[in-house]
C-alpha cells in the first residue's frame, strides 16, 4: 500500500526541484527524504525520479503517479477537514502567510483577536512577497493573506478556494506641505520624481500599465520594493511613491496621502486556503479573523 507521506515527499521534491531543497520546507534531512522516496520507489517496483543537472525531475512513472498522488493528498485533506468540521473545535496550530505591507494593518489585528478567542491556537506567520498561493498548493502553509492587481488575470491555481477580504488603492505619497489636499490625476505624475516597485512585481507591473493608459510611460527615480525606504523618500521630498492604502500608517509623519482620481488602481486582499481545507473550523477561524480585521483597517 502507498504511504501517503511518501507521496506527499514526492510531490514536494517535484515542485522544489531538488531532495535538499525538498527536505528543508519539509523541515527534515535530506538523508531522510531519501529514504523515505527510496521506499516508495521499491513499493511501485520503477524508478520515480531522475538526476537533471544540478536538480532532478520526475521519470514517466513519477509523472503517472503525482497526478494520482495529487488526488490522494487532496481526498485525505479532504476527509481530515470533515472530520475536523463535525468535531467543531478549533485546533492547536495555524501557519499563515501574509504580505509586508498587510502586518500592521490586517495581520497584527487579526492575530490579537485570534489570540483572545481562541487562546489554544498558535499561529505561525510567514511574511513573504514571494510565491505564496505556491507554498499552500504544497501544503506548507495553511492559509494565505494575498492580493491580485485589478489589471491582471486571475492566476489563482486549481485545488485554491479564494476569500475577497477588500479593495485597496494605491495613494500618492508626497512630503507634508509639498501640496494640497485634493485628489490627484494620474497623468499629473509624469512630471513627478517618482519611486515605484521593480517592474518585474505585480506593484510595478499595476503602475506601468495605469500610466500607460494615462497616457505616459514612468521614468522612475528610484525603484525598490521596500515600502518604508518608498516612504522615507517620499517623507524627504526626493520622490512621489505610490503605495497601498493598507500599508501607510495614519500616524506617520512627514507624509501627506492623496486619492487617484482618475485611473485608480486597485489591489484586492484576499484570503486563499485549499479548497479541501475550507470547512477546517481552525482554517475557518484564521479567514474570520483576518476578514475582520479588514474591516476594520
Amino acid at each position: 500500500m502507498l504511504d501517503v507521506r511518501r507521496l506527499h515527499m514526492l510531490k514536494t521534491v517535484a515542485a522544489r526541484g531538488s531532495i535538499a531543497a525538498a527536505a528543508q520546507s519539509l523541515a527534515l534531512s535530506a538523508g531522510a527524504v531519501s529514504q523515505q522516496l527510496s521506499a516508495l520507489r521499491r513499493d511501485v517496483g520503477v524508478d520515480l525520479l531522475r538526476p537533471d543537472g544540478r536538480t532532478v525531475a520526475l521519470t514517466e512513472a513519477g509523472r503517472v503517479l503525482l497526478e494520482h498522488a495529487d488526488r490522494i493528498l487532496a481526498a485525505v485533506q479532504e476527509a481530515e477537514s470533515a472530520v475536523a468540521a463535525v468535531k467543531g473545535t478549533v485546533g492547536a496550530t495555524a501557519t499563515l502567510a501574509a504580505l509586508p505591507s498587510t502586518v500592521a494593518r490586517i495581520v497584527a489585528p487579526a492575530l490579537t483577536e485570534l489570540g483572545s478567542q481562541h487562546p489554544q491556537l498558535t499561529v505561525t506567520c510567514l511574511v513573504s512577497d514571494q510565491a505564496q498561493l505556491r507554498e499552500l498548493t504544497l501544503g506548507a502553509v495553511d492559509v494565505v493573506l494575498g492580493q491580485r492587481y485589478h489589471h491582471l488575470p486571475d492566476a489563482t491555481p486549481r485545488g485554491i478556494e479564494v476569500s475577497p477580504l477588500l479593495d485597496d488603492p494605491l495613494l500618492v505619497v508626497t512630503a507634508a506641505g509639498q501640496a494640497d489636499d485634493r485628489p490627484v490625476a494620474l497623468r499629473e505624475l509624469a512630471a513627478h520624481d517618482l519611486v515605484v516597485p521593480p517592474p518585474t512585481t505585480d506593484c510595478g507591473q499595476a503602475i506601468l500599465h495605469a500610466c500607460r493608459q494615462a497616457g505616459f510611460t514612468p521614468t522612475p527615480r528610484y525603484i525598490t520594493a521596500d515600502i518604508a525606504a518608498q516612504l522615507t523618500l517620499a517623507r524627504a521630498g526626493l520622490a512621489t511613491a505610490l503605495v497601498p492604502r493598507t500599508a501607510i500608517d495614519r500616524a506617520t509623519p512627514g507624509i501627506r496621502t492623496a486619492p487617484i482620481e482618475d485611473r485608480p488602481i486597485l489591489r484586492l486582499l484576499f484570503a486563499a486556503t485549499r479548497h479541501t481545507e475550507s470547512a477546517d473550523p481552525t482554517t475557518t477561524a484564521v479567514i474570520a479573523a483576518l476578514r475582520t480585521a479588514a474591516r476594520q483597517r
